[in-house]
């Protein structure tokens, strides 16, 4: 497993849009100047992008800005006459897999609401086969506006007749006050993005995922953990969250940002760490344990900082075994009667095919998933083996997300069939 050190892999980076035409439409708004860096990171991911902006847009960024970054003529005028048939309005709509109006103003949110066809931005949203191009809404707006009963009105008529509604941001507003209603950031208008075409293969399904170490205190500063980053649970939980699921992520402590639309709950230790699991288990129909949680913990946590007293000698330690998370919910009556699916993970040192066997059994898991630690501790790529009663798949070198994705299908194919012989 890993790629010697005199001969590091090569891993090819995954354009996740890759052969998706995006119509990008701007309408008036200071939140514009996100749209340039929105379509600067779609571009990277491969999807090509025609900008369509409104007048009022024109007044916050350019369309030589947007046409730079597109790479493409921007569209603002249903008389374009670079349309041989002078109806920009149908071929742009034809042409795309989707469109994502980011900002949104709140007027635009009208316009689209009444179907207004005043301008080649809400005429082609209006013309757009709705069963085939779907429409996607990022709002922008000062916070009095997004909470005024008439916008909420409206985008919940908006939501109604098809659109989908990506959510604002909260924060500092360009007018000086703060609160909801900032358009989102770029790079979760991506994420939102990428998980909207991502087949749903877990819909219906409530993931719940364990991820990072856990810190287990000897005194108020010091204690025992270990290197993992969460890096992996995390790519888990945005995978399985892409692929449909309701997603739930008990993290240990990490420096890591949850992903769009996971459900986070934060804990420190071992035990910390169970007690979410156990507040949460009963709800979900898949556990992953991929938190590396510390074995054992200290007996007695002192309250003060241990300090020096010279004789040169340590401080006598004693530990107690932490509660075995994975074991609880793999052997409780849900998962033993199929109702929860379990994939455990185990991160070694040696042997690892027959250390991830040995603790499968042990466990009773039906999925073990198993890596070196120190390979991949803090780091972005992985190799992953997967063991289960049949046999050993090898999932080889690539990105923790690339990974997770596969490792989720994987699980949504192993639900079906069990499914399927219950």
């Amino acid at each position: 497993m890993g790629c010697p050190a005199a001969n590091p892999c090569y891993i090819a980076r995954m354009n996740d849009l890759a052969g998706k035409h995006i119509v990008l439409g701007l309408s008036g708004g200071i939140a514009c100047y996100k749209a340039a860096e929105l379509c600067r990171a779609l571009v990277k991911e491969g999807a090509t992008v025609q900008v369509v902006m409104t007048q009022a847009a024109e007044q916050f960024i350019t369309p030589v800005t947007m046409q730079a970054l597109s790479d493409r003529p921007v569209y603002d005028s249903q008389w374009d006459a670079r349309e041989s048939n002078n109806m920009a309005h149908i071929n742009l709509s034809r042409e795309a897999d989707a469109i994502l109006i980011a900002p949104c103003s709140a007027d635009f949110m009208a316009r689209l609401l009444h179907g207004r066809a005043d301008d080649l931005l809400s005429l082609m949203c209006l013309a757009r086969p709705i069963d085939r191009v779907p429409l996607l809404i990022a709002p922008a707006m000062n916070r009095e506006m997004w909470a005024h009963p008439a916008t909420q009105r409206n985008m919940a008529q908006l939501s109604a007749d098809g659109a989908t509604l990506l959510g604002v941001g909260s924060g500092a507003q360009a007018c000086g006050e703060t609160g909801d209603g900032r358009m989102l950031e770029p790079a979760e208008l991506l994420e939102d993005l990428i998980a909207f075409f991502a087949p749903k293969s877990l819909a219906g399904e409530h993931v719940l995922v364990t991820a990072g170490p856990t810190f287990e205190a000897i005194d108020p500063v010091r204690g025992i953990t270990n290197l993992s980053s969460g890096k992996m649970g995390f790519a888990i939980a945005r995978a399985a969250r892409e692929a449909g699921a309701q997603v739930t992520l008990v993290a240990g402590p990490v420096s890591l940002a949850a992903p769009r639309g996971v459900t986070r709950v934060d804990v420190r230790s071992a035990r910390d760490m169970r007690q979410a699991v156990q507040a949460h288990v009963d709800a979900a129909t898949v556990f992953v344990a991929t938190a590396a949680v510390a074995d054992w913990r200290p007996s007695n946590e002192s309250s003060q900082k241990i300090k020096k007293d010279g004789s040169g000698q340590a401080p006598a330690l004693s530990f107690t075994e932490n509660p075995d998370i994975l074991a609880e919910v793999a052997q409780s009556a849900r998962a033993q009667a199929g109702a929860l699916y379990c994939v455990g993970f185990a991160a070694e040192s040696e042997k690892l095919l027959a250390n991830a066997q040995a603790k499968r059994a042990r466990k009773r898991v039906p999925l073990l998933v198993g890596n070196i630690g120190p390979a991949t501790f803090g780091q972005d790529d992985n190799a992953l083996l997967l063991v289960d009663a049949e046999g050993v798949q090898e999932l080889p070198h690539a990105s923790k997300l690339t990974l997770a994705r596969q490792l989720v299908q994987d699980i949504a194919r192993r639900l079906r069939a069990s499914r399927k012989t219950a």
